[in-house]
């Protein structure tokens, strides 16, 4: 195509171009309005399509379509698979839940330990009760005498069958102690009622008779284990055993015991008696002893129901009873292994108790009571032991010789 001489100019172009009447009219044929108006409508479709895409994507449903408890492992993994950052759960951090009804309790802080008094661990004293308003005044004197920082000690009674005024008593005394401004009165005291149904006679005889033993240990295994679980708390770490007719104790005999740091252990316990002007110095508890081959054997050929009680000629056991073993004069931390134990006066680290370790009110090994409670232990692989040089004065019973039907003990 040839170009003008004086090359492209405006007068040369315009004079190509079509009329503005012809352009006009082209640009408002209905024809062209109508695709102008398609093109646009796809145009808005499209964006609106592409920028709801990603919003959509939020709420698409993963994985197969079924219910979360309707799943298999794999399901459940393809159904998490396309979470970028996935929720981990400690499970060894608790959250943190502020609600008064629901309480934290970490029983890996409680220890049993020879430190106690410097741990500050809280000793738990329990004292089952009968008929004992004559001995509560002695008891709560000498209770008072202990050197074990008070602020770290519960006390727990418990009152049953009684026919005198021990209730009366027991809650003058502690009401005397806990009101001094001090450092004598305790952190807390509890007592507990609970009636068995034993009612025993007053007399020696009656109470110590060989008829009387086995209903009586086994009421005494029911009254120990209600005390025990209705005031044994979490923060407990000893549990302190300790008969109301104790007659004198050491001051440090907490401390004492913790040194030895033993699961289970308990004093000699004898008691003083003047005849001819002299203390004849009377072994009284012939619970705490070790096994013999005799023992065993007679165990052995007796109903599994039948309780076995020491001390009466009833059941020559051969046993090597801790009563007659050492003396107050000789070193105090001596110790011996022992199969069974008396309840005068017994240290038992809780942790025991709360592994299920109880006083059986029921023929275990053919032993109730404590001596049930030890063989239990034993069962059990905790450690059982006796001091027998250290010696705990028990009231003189007066008990009438003749139980052992003339054999030695």
């Amino acid at each position: 195509m040839l170009l003008p001489k004086g090359g492209v100019t405006w007068k040369s172009t315009r004079a190509r171009l079509p009329p503005s009447r012809a352009i006009v009219h082209f640009f408002t044929k209905s024809r062209f309005l109508l695709v102008l108006a398609l093109v646009a409508i796809v145009i808005v479709l499209w964006r609106g399509i592409t920028s709801s895409a990603s919003e959509m994507q939020r709420f698409y449903c993963w994985g197969p379509a079924k219910a979360p408890g309707e799943m298999s492992s794999n399901e459940q993994a393809q159904w998490h698979a396309h979470l970028q950052t996935p929720v981990l759960f400690n499970h060894h951090t608790p959250i943190s839940i502020d609600s008064a009804s629901i309480q934290h309790v970490n029983l890996n802080d409680i220890m049993s330990t020879p430190r106690a008094k410097v741990n500050e661990e809280r000793v738990l004293i329990l004292t089952p009760l009968k008929d004992a308003a004559p001995y509560l005044s002695k008891y709560f004197d000498l209770l008072c005498e202990l050197t074990y920082p008070h602020h770290l000690i519960d006390l727990a009674f418990l009152v049953g069958d009684s026919t005198d005024d021990t209730l009366a008593v027991l809650s003058a005394e502690l009401d005397r102690v806990q009101k001094r401004t001090d450092k004598i009165p305790f952190r807390s005291a509890l007592i507990v009622e609970k009636n068995f149904g034993v009612i025993v006679g007053p007399d020696v005889q009656d109470k110590h008779g060989f008829a009387a033993q086995a209903p009586r240990r086994k009421a005494i295994g029911r009254a120990r284990n209600y005390l025990l679980y209705t005031a044994l708390k979490p923060d407990h770490s000893w549990v302190y055993w300790r008969d109301v007719d104790i007659q004198d104790s050491p001051n440090k005999i907490l401390e004492d015991f913790m040194d030895h740091n033993k699961d289970i252990l308990v004093p000699n316990i004898w008691f003083h008696r003047y005849e001819g002007g002299r203390d004849i110095e009377g072994r009284f508890d012939y619970n705490s002893w070790q096994e013999s081959e005799k023992g065993l054997r007679l165990a052995a050929s007796l109903d599994k129901d039948t309780v076995i009680v020491e001390g009466y000629k009833e059941f020559n056991t051969g046993r090597k009873y801790m009563a007659k073993m050492g003396d107050w004069r000789n070193n105090k931390d001596d110790e011996v292994p022992l199969d069974a134990v008396g309840g005068v006066n017994i240290l038992v680290k809780a942790d025991v108790h709360r592994s299920g370790i109880n006083f059986p009110c029921y023929a275990f090994e053919n032993q109730a009571e404590t001596e049930g409670f030890a063989k239990m232990a034993k069962r059990a692989g905790y450690q059982v032991y006796g001091l027998p040089n250290y010696v705990i004065w028990h009231i003189d019973t007066q008990e009438k010789q003749g139980n052992l039907g003339g054999r030695p003990a």
